[in-house]
């Protein structure tokens, strides 16, 4: 299946290397992913998530397919249709018509970064891009730390201007999706209730990768993630506890 990858999740390293970068403590990393994806950056056949953005596409390919393919290119946003696997099927179509600007139209991964920006991220090219987002969350990551570097994000970041910053990564109508009050919300819990444990985190994306459902891919022990451990133990031949031990994560990762 083209741009299903390992599915490797987020490493502390990562995390540490991105929070570094941007001068911000790694709650205000967070911040930015659980709003962007809900905090993870695939789908469950390890493909990344992504949105297929058909006014990009018009404006990519100056309103070529327009006609024959309306519902792929308008020079009016909207039209996305679900999320998750069908964005993937309106990818592959516009890809038929032409894949160098699909690809630039799509938002990639945990940051969901558009394809177009990839030669100001560093990437020669849109399908370099790609290949990294399709490689793990740190890759996905570092493209995020990279976009909002290249658009002085980070100095809103620093000052936890949540309106300056949603208008520069989210564009000038974010409060119509009250974006701004989504990053502050979202900064809050952090702070109050803690980051996402890595470990758990990653068992919960490993589980969901066996046909398991672990809820929210959010680092927290809840009542699905303690059912989606024990029916996986239970199938591995391991003692049914709920509990993420080391055996149980060697087995997710096998």
């Amino acid at each position: 299946m083209e741009f299903a990858g390992s599915g490797k999740a987020l490493s502390s390293g990562g995390i540490e290397a991105a929070a570094e970068r941007l001068g911000v403590d790694p709650a205000r990393i967070w911040t930015i992913l659980r709003v962007e994806t809900r905090g993870w950056g695939f789908l469950s056949d390890r493909r990344p998530q992504i949105l297929f953005e058909r006014h990009w596409f018009h404006k990519q390919t100056s309103g070529a397919f327009s006609q024959q393919a309306p519902d792929l290119s308008s020079a009016r946003a909207g039209g996305y249709g679900p999320g998750g696997a069908p964005q993937y099927d309106r990818l592959m179509r516009a890809i038929t018509l032409d894949r160098r600007a699909a690809l630039r139209s799509t938002s990639w991964g945990i940051g969901q970064v558009m394809g177009f920006h990839a030669e100001s991220l560093g990437y020669p090219d849109v399908e370099t891009m790609v290949k990294a987002m399709v490689a793990d969350e740190d890759e996905q990551l570092r493209a995020v730390a990279s976009f909002i570097v290249g658009k002085g994000l980070h100095r809103a970041l620093q000052r936890e201007d949540w309106s300056a910053f949603a208008k520069g990564y989210n564009g000038a109508d974010f409060a119509k999706n009250h974006y701004d009050e989504k990053l502050r919300h979202e900064h809050d819990d952090l702070v109050a209730n803690g980051l996402p444990d890595l470990r758990l985190r990653n068992a919960q994306m490993r589980l969901l990768f066996h046909g398991l459902d672990p809820g929210p891919i959010d680092g927290e022990l809840g009542n699905l993630t303690r059912a989606a451990l024990r029916s996986f133990q239970t199938q591995a031949g391991l003692p049914a506890t709920g509990e993420l031990d080391e055996a149980t994560l060697a087995r997710l990762e096998a």
